[in-house]
């Protein structure tokens, strides 16, 4: 991993606490609250001074390097974040239901949410009061969303196995049916934007190939690839390495594998006695290290490679669900 000033990493879970650690040691250096509900998922700012946490009908947003424990306000001039000291949680109004996803466009100008309320919505940060300013309407739960590195196209799946792919310039969205006896549980694209992995709660993975990748002006257009056969039973996460050679699945087997993506075989099982369904993962810049995040409370650190444990993270009260993590290239 990078040097140890540049690393960040965050880990959320049923206990309504975040964990900011230090993982090169292991220390557990800050511990925000989130009083209103578990964190089901976590997302870090361009920047990385603040950590976005979704929850139950609202988004909080943290500073990352100060010393408060609770979230902050924003001011925003000429679309740059600067901090105050109140307190600030964005209501998320008209969700009724547990936020699923959030993420950031690249220059930090908006925010994007999905959730159990079947919406994917957008929301203006330059604004000081964010409000959410165009939404797509599913008819399912949304369970997972992400933001293609085009920067204009999010893909979203729903709990009925349908991808949802919005093209936020044209404001167009179509359906893929992937799987219509399964939802889709997570929905991940590699930083070459040339593959997409789509998991779901029966094990299996669907990979397609992706054209009309970084060229906004071009339509996106998904080919279905292959399908493996991950687990026995649901997949929860699926993440590309940044250099895009592997595949990392989590599962409710208790279970990390991790995949060769130029041929979709097995290279490695992470497993360990104690530890319970996977809930996220995250590669580090070199894809020799991979963090975990399972329901017994600790988050781990693995090298892929001889499958051993390096360190772990032990603090939360219960099940984290969801972590954020930044090694001086790429955050997730």
């Amino acid at each position: 991993m990078a040097d140890s000033d540049a690393v960040l990493l965050a880990t959320g879970g049923y206990d309504h606490t975040i964990r900011l650690w230090q993982p090169h040691s292991g220390v557990c250096h800050r511990t925000l609250q989130h009083p209103e509900s578990q964190v089901n998922t976590l997302s870090l700012t361009p920047d990385r001074k603040l950590i976005a946490a979704a929850g139950f009908q609202c988004v909080r947003l943290y500073d990352v390097h100060g010393c408060n424990p609770n979230p902050v306000s924003r001011d925003f001039d000429d679309c740059n974040l600067s901090l105050s000291s109140v307190s600030h949680v964005i209501n998320c109004d008209g969700i009724q239901k547990n936020i699923t996803a959030v993420g950031f466009h690249g220059d930090g100008r908006w925010m994007f949410t999905a959730g159990e309320d079947g919406k994917v919505r957008i929301w203006d940060l330059r604004s000081r009061n964010p409000q959410s300013q165009r939404t797509l309407s599913v008819s399912n739960v949304v369970n997972t969303a992400v933001l293609h590195p085009n920067q204009v196209t999010i893909i979203a799946g729903d709990r009925c196995g349908t991808l949802h792919i919005w093209d936020l310039k044209s404001n167009q969205s179509e359906k893929i049916v992937v799987s219509a006896d399964n939802a889709i549980t997570c929905v991940d694209i590699d930083r070459g934007a040339s593959m997409l992995a789509v998991a779901t709660n029966s094990g299996v993975c669907h990979i397609y190939t992706l054209r009309g990748s970084f060229n906004s002006e071009e339509r996106l257009v998904l080919n279905p690839k292959m399908q493996i056969k991950c687990h026995d039973k649901h997949v929860i996460k699926c993440r590309f390495s940044h250099d895009s050679t592997l595949l990392a699945t989590t599962s409710s087997d208790s279970t990390i594998r991790i995949w060769r993506t130029c041929d979709f075989t097995l290279k490695s099982t992470l497993t360990n006695a104690s530890q319970r369904w996977v809930w996220d993962c995250s590669f580090s810049t070199d894809p020799q290290y991979l963090i975990s995040a399972s329901s017994d409370a600790v988050a781990r650190l693995w090298n892929v490679e001889s499958t051993k444990i390096i360190r772990e993270y032990s603090g939360h009260q219960k099940a984290i669900v969801s972590m954020a993590f930044y090694d001086g290239n790429s955050a997730e």
